[in-house]
C-alpha cells in the first residue's frame, strides 16, 4: 500500500511504507526501546535464534502450531516460505484459506509475525476483512476504501487506549499541549499509546521526530491501568478484534494521526514542553473530526 499523507491529516509526508530491509538490519534493533516493550520477550528471544542460526520461517511455524492462534477463515496460523505463495494467488486470501503466512527473510516481515502472536486476534480480524472484500471483489488494481483502511490499520496503527474521554477529544481536535503536556501525568494512569503496525515498527528501528502513526481509540474501562500485563494484553487484543468484527464503515477518516515520539515516556527530548512547538509535526487539524473511532 502507498498512502501519500497530507497537511490535512496532521501525518508525516512520508507517510508510505518504508523499503524491506533485510532481517540482517535485526542488529539494529534497540529491544530496550518503550514502544517495543509490549513485544521484546518474544522479539529478542526471535532475535538471538536468527543470529544463532535457526531457520526463523520453520521456527514461527512450530511456534505458532503450539499457539493454536487462527487466522481469518479459522485456520491454524502457520508461516511459509514466500516463494510457496502460489503464482496469482493473493496475500491475505491465501492466508485465510490455508492458514500459511508467506514470509520473507526480511525486517518488515519478522514484525509482521510478532504481531500475529502479540495480537493473533486483531491480525485473524484483520485477515477476515480482507479475504471478505477479495472474495466479493476479487484484485484489483487500486484498492477500495474499505482494503486500503485494513491495510493501512494492519501497516501503520497505533492503539491509543483511554478510559477518559476527554483526552480522546484532545487526540482527534489536535490539541497537542493538553495531550502531551496539560494532562502528561495522565499516561500510564488513565492512557496509553501501542504501536501496532508492522510497517510503523520498522521505521522506528530509525526514529525521527515525524514518524506518525494512525490511531484507533479503544476506550477502557478505569480499572485497566491497574490490571497485571496478560490481563492487559488479552483484553485489548479481544477488544480491538471485536472493534473491528462490528465497523460498518471502514474508511481512513475513522483514524487520528498520532506522532510517535510525542508519546510522553517514549523519547527523551519531550520531556521538554517546547518539543511540541514544532508545527510540522505537531500540526493543528483543518479537518472535520466528527467520526473518530471507539472500539
Amino acid at each position: 500500500m502507498t498512502h501519500r499523507a497530507t497537511a490535512d491529516d496532521g501525518v508525516d509526508a512520508d507517510g508510505g511504507i518504508p523499503s524491506r530491509s533485510s532481517i540482517a538490519t535485526l542488529s539494529q534493533v534497540d529491544w530496550s526501546a518503550p514502544w517495543l516493550a509490549p513485544y521484546a520477550r518474544r522479539g529478542a528471544r526471535w532475535h538471538r535464534c536468527v543470529e544463532e542460526g535457526t531457520d526463523f520461517i520453520a521456527m514461527l511455524a512450530r511456534e505458532a502450531r503450539a499457539a493454536g492462534h487462527l487466522t481469518g477463515k479459522g485456520r491454524p496460523l502457520s508461516f511459509i516460505e514466500q516463494a510457496e505463495l502460489p503464482v496469482g494467488a493473493a496475500y491475505e486470501a491465501h492466508i485465510a484459506a490455508t492458514g500459511g503466512v508467506p514470509t520473507r527473510h526480511n525486517l518488515h516481515d519478522f514484525f509482521n509475525a510478532l504481531m500475529w502472536f502479540a495480537h493473533p486476534r486483531v491480525k485473524a480480524m484483520l485477515n477476515a476483512h480482507q479475504a471478505r472484500e477479495i472474495e466479493r471483489d476479487g484484485v484489483q488494481g487500486a484498492r477500495g476504501a474499505a482494503r486500503d483502511f485494513l491495510t493501512l490499520f494492519d501497516e501503520n496503527a497505533m492503539l491509543f487506549v483511554c478510559a477518559d474521554p476527554s483526552l480522546s477529544a484532545a487526540l482527534t481536535a489536535f490539541d497537542w499541549r493538553r495531550l502531551f503536556v496539560k494532562e502528561r501525568a495522565a499516561w500510564g494512569t488513565r492512557c496509553e499509546a501501542r504501536v501496532f503496525g508492522h510497517a510503523l515498527l520498522e521505521k522506528l528501528v530509525a526514529p525521527y521526530k515525524a514518524c506518525t502513526g494512525h490511531a484507533w481509540i479503544v476506550a477502557a474501562p478505569a480499572d485497566y491501568f491497574g490490571w497485571q500485563t496478560d490481563r492487559r494484553d488479552a483484553w485489548l487484543d479481544e477488544t480491538v478484534a471485536a472493534s473491528l468484527a462490528d465497523a460498518t464503515v471502514l474508511e481512513n477518516s475513522r483514524y487520528s494521526p498520532l506522532p510517535v515520539l510525542g508519546v510522553p515516556g517514549f523519547w527523551s527530548a519531550n520531556a521538554e514542553p517546547a518539543f511540541y512547538d514544532d508545527a510540522t509535526v505537531f500540526r493543528p487539524g483543518r479537518r472535520a473530526r466528527g467520526v473518530a473511532a471507539r472500539a
